[in-house]
């Protein structure tokens, strides 16, 4: 809605202040367990301190049970990963459930290409992505469990978008708030984004500031 847009992008900035790992911290303190994308990292790091705040737009593909019947232009267009793509808007991730499987690249250099030319700031990819040196030249963010050279279609097929998904075995619900940095990527609904935003830039610093401390000569017992 026009008002979670209007509270999302009051905290945004603030958010982008707050690692994953103190954010994990702070969510797990509030009964929040499972918001951790296991086993997705950036293959190309993002840099110390850099971090990705952007809205959920979600994929998912299923394991291939009938044979691919061959070229077919039209199937193309209404396949649901197109369709997602054509219509992403400036601040989406596209996070995809590919079951994990790692024999099947999900996206390539050319989809990368045309996700960051429709303003999504990364995909995230519960499987494998392939052409990884050309994805990396293109600059779109993405973060995934492996590399394969193989195209999707090989051993998955992609079913819907934008309806819940499993990510790394974090839930991941069309519109959550994704925090991503280079040790992975967190999803949380708005309301829990907002509580970042408001608790975490302040531990962060914290943590910085103990971290001096110790690195002088600090005992633990002192400051952690």
């Amino acid at each position: 809605t026009d008002d979670d847009q209007r509270r999302y992008l009051a905290i945004r900035d603030d958010l982008a202040g707050v690692s994953t790992a103190s954010a994990c911290q702070l969510l797990i303190s509030e009964g929040w367990r499972n918001t951790y994308m296991r086993g997705l990292l950036p293959i190309r790091p993002l840099g110390l301190g850099n971090r990705i705040v952007g809205r959920a737009r979600t994929c998912r593909y299923l394991i291939r049970r009938a044979p691919d019947r061959g070229p077919d232009p039209d199937a193309r267009r209404r396949s649901p990963e197109i369709v997602l793509i054509e219509s992403l808007e400036p601040g989406d991730i596209v996070c995809i459930d590919a079951l994990g499987v790692p024999t099947a690249g999900i996206i390539g250099d050319i989809l990368s290409a045309r996700m960051l030319g429709r303003g999504a700031l990364a995909a995230i990819v519960h499987g494998a992505v392939r052409d990884a040196p050309f994805i990396k030249d293109v600059g779109l963010p993405v973060f995934a469990a492996s590399v394969h050279p193989s195209h999707s279609g090989r051993d998955l097929v992609p079913i819907d978008y934008d309806r819940p998904i499993d990510m790394g075995g974090a839930q991941v619900l069309p519109g959550d708030v994704i925090l991503a940095d280079d040790e992975g990527a967190l999803a949380m609904p708005l309301d829990l984004a907002e509580y970042l935003a408001a608790h975490g830039p302040e531990k962060e610093q914290l943590e910085i500031w103990i971290r001096g401390k110790v690195a002088a000569g600090g005992s633990i017992h002192d400051y952690y």
